[in-house]
């Protein structure tokens, strides 16, 4: 079922959701390769199984393989890396940010698709997963890397529109 195919299932009440999708789909602001890998990233970072089969079959021949897998790998690093950064921004105690990770992250560095694109699917799933030191540093790079804040925030809709499908259709 494609992603056109899924949004219909939602109900009445999700109308909204509905059109918010219907506009992101045929907004020209952000290219189709990027608005269609955006969308695998966040079906992805949702975590709901049947909004990434929905975003599967809608990007299914239209996505080259690489961006695809970039995508997909961004929701995964993001999974980890947004628990983990979100609790050492809110943690009281500041020892927390002097200590590494000691998490691996080799994916960030070995996506094979541009910087600009990898961190705007990045910084979509963060956006979904609330994790504000990682939002910020996406955005601070998106920017120095020339990315207009209108498609920093055409992705970060994507995110907020994907999460709410997700939200809604697991209730049904």
């Amino acid at each position: 079922m494609s992603l056109k195919a899924f949004i219909e299932t939602l109900p009445d009440y999700a109308k909204d959701l509905r059109l918010n999708l219907g506009s992101i789909l045929s907004d020209q602001l952000i290219a189709e390769e990027r608005k269609l890998s955006l969308l695998l990233a966040c079906a992805h970072g949702s975590g709901y199984r049947p909004l990434v089969s929905a975003a599967e079959a809608e990007i299914s021949g239209k996505l080259d393989e690489k961006v695809a897998n970039a995508a997909r790998g961004a929701a995964a690093v993001m999974a980890m890396n947004n628990v983990y950064y979100r609790f050492v921004h809110l943690v009281a105690n500041p020892e927390y940010e002097t200590k590494p990770a000691r998490l691996r992250m080799n994916f960030i560095g070995q996506h094979g698709i541009a910087k600009e694109q990898f961190e705007l699917f990045s910084l979509a799933v963060s956006a979904m997963n609330g994790c504000g030191m990682c939002i910020d540093s996406h955005e601070r790079i998106l920017l120095e890397n020339g990315v207009k804040s209108d498609v920093i925030q055409s992705a970060v809709r994507i995110a907020a529109v994907m999460k709410a499908i997700a939200t809604v259709h697991a209730t049904l």
